[in-house]
């Protein structure tokens, strides 16, 4: 099939780009392994306070997007588009805050408001809210990081402000921690994430 041929193809130039020389578990299975529930990121519930109607407290039936080739390629339009439109800025810079997380202000934002962003765009598109989870996971460089999972049936698909190409969860350098309940908006799911990485000690 050519669209699991591009996504197979895009995850093997980026893993051998990217993490040559280092050992990953051979089948890390195409769904990251949700765990427990945990506390959503203190930026999350200040964002659901000043966005009351992005955070419904309710509960829906999970949905897995069949991604075929129409979805496929505006998935990657969607993330480019967004990454191009939104020029990075720190939160201390644009809210005066070590951390703040908005939709993006007069065109700028940190990661946060990339995935915002890109969430709120799809949504737009007619993509299911079950299926586009705002994650938080730790870089190369053991700093937190925040991404879109995006759930299909070729798997958790990463939309990313630092690695333009839309890829398989596996094949990117982060260690994930937890992300939004595919339940509910305001929920939030622990990931246990065991593959060995460019990410060394990440502390949960």
């Amino acid at each position: 099939m050519k669209l699991l041929g591009t996504i197979l193809v895009a995850a093997t130039v980026f893993i051998t780009g990217t993490i040559v020389g280092h050992t990953a578990k051979a089948d890390p299975g195409r769904f990251m392994d949700m765990k427990s529930p945990v506390r959503a990121p203190i930026g999350h519930k200040q964002f659901c306070r000043d966005n009351r109607s992005a955070c419904p407290n309710e509960r829906y039936q999970p949905v897995v997007v069949k991604l075929d080739e129409a979805r496929w390629k505006q998935l990657i339009a969607i993330n480019a588009e967004v990454n191009r439109r939104v020029r990075p800025m720190t939160d201390d810079d644009l809210f005066g805050k070590v951390e703040h997380w908005s939709y993006p202000v007069n065109g700028y934002g940190d990661c946060e408001e990339y995935v915002l962003e890109k969430q709120r765009v799809l949504i737009k598109a007619g993509w299911p809210k079950s299926a586009l989870l705002i994650t938080v996971a730790k870089d190369i460089d053991n700093a937190g990081h925040a991404v879109l999972t995006v759930r299909t049936d070729h798997g958790d698909m990463i939309l990313d402000n630092q690695v333009e190409a839309v890829l398989p969860w596996y094949s990117t350098p982060y260690r994930y921690i937890k992300r939004q309940s595919a339940s509910s908006p305001v929920r939030w799911t622990g990931i246990s994430d065991t593959r060995v990485t460019t990410v060394s000690s990440v502390s949960r």
